[in-house]
């Protein structure tokens, strides 16, 4: 099996493993009365990713090794996700969730940037091609995730505006 392959699987495997914790606290939120906007967006991003992982075993030569460096940024931005989904704790999702009750997260990643799971999934998408030197893939892919997190970030804001307004007066 080839390193693009084995890579491969394991960013699935784990992408995969999100998806199932993802769904669960989709389902504990939903329970407790969250409700989801900009859902007619949220296939495309299963497109976009599921893309880009099959571009990498269709595009990159199966004997094509990688580089080391480019891996091991790609590695740290696997602990960055990790972080991040431990910050949200119950509240981490794939969509986009409101719940009005809930308190916006200010800790880990989050106490110095807005979207730090968006950056990293930039980062990510771009990194990972450049393990083995495909950099068309990566900024064919990058351009698509940035118009697609354009919209889901004017998306999430909307949604935010009054739990960041009752958090300003609280």
């Amino acid at each position: 099996m080839s390193w693009v392959a084995i890579i491969v699987a394991l960013v699935a495997i784990q992408r995969g493993l999100e998806l199932v914790h993802a769904r669960r606290n989709t389902a504990a939120l939903i329970a407790r009365g969250a409700t989801e906007v900009g859902a007619g967006h949220y296939p495309l991003f299963i497109v976009l990713h599921g893309a880009w992982l099959v571009s990498l075993l269709l595009l990159v030569p199966a004997e094509r090794t990688p580089s080391w460096p480019w891996l091991g940024l790609f590695i740290a931005l696997q602990l960055c996700r990790l972080w991040i989904i431990a910050s949200l704790g119950p509240y981490w999702t794939t969509r986009i969730l409101t719940l009005p009750e809930a308190p916006l997260v200010r800790r880990g990643p989050y106490r110095v940037m807005r979207h730090p799971n968006y950056a990293v999934v930039a980062a990510e998408i771009a990194v990972l091609p450049l393990v083995f030197g495909a950099w068309r893939i990566a900024l064919i892919f990058s351009v698509l995730n940035a118009a697609l997190l354009a919209w889901r970030i004017r998306v999430e804001k909307s949604a935010l505006v009054p739990r960041r307004q009752s958090t300003a007066q609280g």
